[in-house]
């Protein structure tokens, strides 16, 4: 019910209004709380706060989260991704990929220097072609995940057991 009162306020504004978290949010279908998370990942959110800390977006915030979301969701880019498309191609890009007026680019590859666990990553490895994709890596066959899985608790039981003989030399 609340969602149809956010959505019928939404078509009566005017485009240039602001809107409320609630109304971006139904506008956007994600979560108030991913909006917040968004607005602490990408300094160049900056929704005008009121009193009691409202936020009010301007419809030049709405079109960054909309590209931001397309980003995220339809092309499959991290957060990561999307900050390095926002420094490289800057707001009126991401603005104009989320009003369909420009087609996101394939993301690159990005030399990894940590670790997955936030470790860096040792000097013997670095820049030995060891790449993280910028992107969500495409899905893949149950079969194929098994064996992956397989490995990583391999990998992992190898790394714990590194770690006992690295405290106990």
């Amino acid at each position: 019910m609340l969602v149809g009162a956010v959505q019928l306020a939404v078509r009566s504004k005017s485009p240039e209004a602001f809107r409320t978290i609630s109304e971006v949010a139904s506008e956007l279908d994600v979560p108030q709380h991913v909006l917040r998370f968004w607005e602490s990942r990408f300094v160049q959110v900056r929704p005008t706060k009121r009193a009691g800390g409202r936020r009010y977006y301007r419809p030049e915030d709405v079109d960054l989260l909309r590209g931001i979301r397309a980003l995220l969701y339809s092309e499959g880019y991290t957060i990561k991704g999307v900050q390095k498309v926002l420094r490289e191609r800057g707001l009126r890009y991401v603005a104009q990929v989320g009003r369909g007026e420009a087609v996101a680019e394939p993301a690159a590859f990005v030399p990894d220097t940590e670790l997955s666990d936030g470790e860096p990553m040792p000097q013997a490895f670095a820049g030995a072609g060891v790449v993280r994709l910028d992107r969500k890596p495409p899905a893949i066959a149950d079969e194929a995940r098994v064996k992956l899985e397989i490995s990583l608790a391999e990998l992992m039981r190898l790394k714990s057991r590194l770690r006992a003989a690295r405290r106990s030399a």
